[in-house]
């Protein structure tokens, strides 16, 4: 092996120093330490800067961040003129009306001042330098300074031997009712994605209806029944009607029922006159009003299909004031019925033509896909069992008349019915593919009414059918599924650990900490449910955490209605109509038509000299318009809970714990907003 050389051997050589002079004063001197320095690559030397160099980096940098404060500045300022216009027109008589439910409104106030009171006084032991939780906690009576001193060591015992532990044992509860709940929304997911993967869809095997006129093959199409129940709808009845009237069935084969609840004799005169108006031009359509308007929708309901012309049906439709279905409707969904004696209902999707229009309908568009996209059409394939939405959907007038027919006896009629014809064998059928459209409420006055009483009926309803849910004849899967599923996880479970973990646990963990919550229940699990939540929109995808901090707020009405209606408190029976904006406009469906059809095939057959008495009535209407004050309202107990959980969050900075006071300090300034009335549009 040859001998290794020296000169690559020894590293540190050097060789004999070198001065190099210039006389010219713009070259720098070098030295050179050794014989190969002058061919090593120099090191990085911070190079000499002109002075007006270094100013122009301060001005261009100082510029910038005047203009970021200036922009922070800008949006501060217009939102607090937003916030200051709103609340100008806070009414005194407008805040929100606790009636008979003010029981949980009360349970908050007291929870806020006791919250209150340990945050002083927890204030004051820390800032006389008294942090006990990671060190021991002094008994000796030597090491207690002053009577405060003693108090404060009797609250910590107090608070760890006899408070901590149940606190801890709730919350351990609620995270498993979480847990549950959160496995059966993947689960329903997983189910929607094999759906899509396998294709799998009701499907018509053959052409039920002949291709030519409809007018000349009439005797082939069933006899159906349309129903508008509608009740003070000002805003959406003329869209509606015009809708109904224009769906494309034999004249001879349908009738039209609008079946008006409207207490107000002019809303009564216009719904008569627009009847009147389709009458002439060879619809058939007749308008029934109630002169004793019992049971809300359901006795509406109940009462029009008592007539005796209604034996002649084999098929009710139903459509609310707000919906406006295509014209193709029932020839996408009466073929179902063929050759299935079994199937009792045939359920549409619902499409929003307002779901843009502001923040709050944004997120009711998250839950609501979410709603149709998965629970419904999961529920449909593998249960042929869902709830009924009430509307844009096709009954067998047969599977009512066996299911006992509408009932009065709660506000979700249309569950009501559903649960009845499930336990009767009837099935099911969801079509995702077929939409109606019609609009979310814009303010948060008539969402939370709304929600109300979606969460306060099932109640009233699972109390009233648990006894014919048990001794039905269906399976025992059934059986099992309507209770634990239907039921109590998505209609009571849901509620009530929503609100008791995340607007009562967690605060008050945060003045117990012996019985703080892992991040990952109020972080990690509730961001990848949002996501699952937010998939059938992906649209909607940054609006996810606006999404989580809303649904937070709303679980305070959605507990509050829960327990209302298991317990037959407060307003449980009481049904308020939802308030409609008319956005659903002709416009905007033929709009809709135009850009679904070829140009030269309409789905809605409307022709010029309809269209322009449609631009002439909308001129009439712009020009009798009178400029309504809107006011806001005050929701009492989102506000108490905003300051409870911003008060928790004020203690959790004094602990130092980081994820906990930003969810804290967000979901409280959402509570805030919503219960100044500041999200949505404002009610006239």
């Amino acid at each position: 092996m040859a001998p290794r050389s020296d000169l690559w051997a020894k590293e540190t050589r050097k060789g004999t120093p070198v001065v190099v002079k210039m006389e010219n004063p713009n070259y720098s001197i070098v030295e050179v330490d050794e014989p190969d320095g002058a061919f090593r690559p120099m090191e990085r030397r911070s190079r000499g800067k002109n002075v007006k160099q270094v100013t122009w980096v301060l001005l261009l940098k100082a510029h910038k961040a005047v203009g970021c404060l200036t922009w922070l500045a800008t949006v501060f300022l217009s939102l607090l003129g937003s916030v200051k216009t709103r609340l100008c027109f806070t009414h005194r008589l407008g805040s929100e009306r606790l009636g008979r439910d003010r029981w949980l409104f009360s349970a908050i106030k007291l929870f806020l001042a006791a919250s209150l009171s340990v945050l002083v006084f927890e204030c004051i032991a820390y800032y006389r330098g008294w942090h006990y939780f990671n060190s021991p906690i002094p008994t000796s009576k030597l090491e207690i300074q002053s009577l405060f001193h003693l108090l404060y060591l009797g609250w910590l015992s107090l608070r760890a031997n006899y408070i901590a532990p149940p606190v801890k044992a709730l919350s351990n509860f609620c995270i498993v009712l979480f847990l549950v709940q959160s496995v059966d929304r993947l689960i329903l997911c997983l189910g929607c994605f094999w759906i899509k993967y396998k294709k799998i869809k009701p499907r018509i095997h053959q052409e039920p209806f002949p291709n030519d006129d409809v007018e000349g093959s009439g005797s082939e199409y069933p006899m159906v029944l349309v129903q508008i129940p509608m009740c003070n709808e000002r805003e959406v009845y003329e869209q509606s009607i015009s809708a109904v009237c224009q769906l494309d069935w034999p004249k001879d084969r349908m009738l039209i029922q609008v079946l008006d609840d409207s207490d107000d004799g002019s809303i009564q005169e216009l719904i008569r006159d627009e009847v009147t108006k389709w009458s002439t031009k060879g619809v058939n359509i007749i308008y029934r009003h109630r002169l004793v308007r019992t049971g809300y929708k359901a006795g509406n309901l109940k009462s029009a299909m008592s007539c005796d012309y209604v034996e002649a049906y084999e098929f009710v439709a139903i459509f609310d004031a707000d919906f406006q279905p295509n014209s193709d409707f029932l020839k996408l969904t009466v073929p179902h019925f063929k050759e299935k004696p079994e199937l009792g209902l045939v359920q549409a999707r619902w499409a929003f033509v307002n779901k843009d229009e502001n923040l709050l309908t944004r997120l009711q568009n998250i839950n609501l896909c979410f709603h149709f996209e998965v629970e419904q059409q999961v529920n449909g394939v593998f249960l042929n069992f869902f709830g009924f939405n009430g509307t844009a959907g096709v009954w067998r007038i047969k599977a009512l008349e066996e299911s006992g027919g509408w009932l009065e006896r709660t506000t979700v009629e249309d569950m009501d019915i559903a649960v009845r014809a499930h336990l009767h064998g009837w099935k099911f059928i969801y079509l995702n593919d077929v939409k109606v459209l019609c609009e979310v409420p814009e303010s948060y006055e008539a969402y939370k009414k709304q929600q109300h009483r979606w969460h306060s009926g099932p109640m009233q309803l699972f109390r009233l059918c648990l006894g014919s849910i048990l001794t039905s004849k269906i399976a025992m899967w059934k059986k099992a599924n309507l209770i634990l599923l239907f039921f109590l996880l998505r209609k009571l479970i849901l509620p009530f650990y929503s609100f008791t973990l995340f607007c009562v646990i967690l605060p008050i963990t945060m003045f117990v900490p012996e019985a703080e919550l892992p991040v990952w229940v109020i972080c990690y699990v509730p961001i990848f449910m949002s996501l699952l939540n937010i998939l059938p929109a992906p649209k909607s995808f940054p609006f996810i955490v606006p999404y989580l901090l809303f649904e937070n707020t709303m679980s305070v009405t959605k507990f509050n209605a829960m327990v209302s209606g298991l317990f037959q408190l407060g307003s449980s029976y009481e049904w308020i109509v939802t308030k409609k904006a008319g956005r659903s406009s002709e416009s905007d469906l033929l709009g809709l038509t135009d850009k679904r059809m070829p140009p030269n095939q309409m789905q809605r057959g409307v022709s010029d000299s309809e269209l322009l008495e449609i631009s002439q009535v909308e001129e009439q209407k712009k020009k009798q318009t009178v400029a309504v004050k809107k006011t806001n309202k005050i929701f009492h107990k989102e506000l108490a809970l905003a300051f409870l959980l911003l008060t928790a969050a004020v203690r959790s900075l004094l602990a130092s714990q980081g994820v906990h006071f930003y969810f804290l300090l967000f979901q409280g300034l959402t509570f805030l907003l919503v219960g100044l009335d500041l999200i949505g549009e404002q009610m006239t």
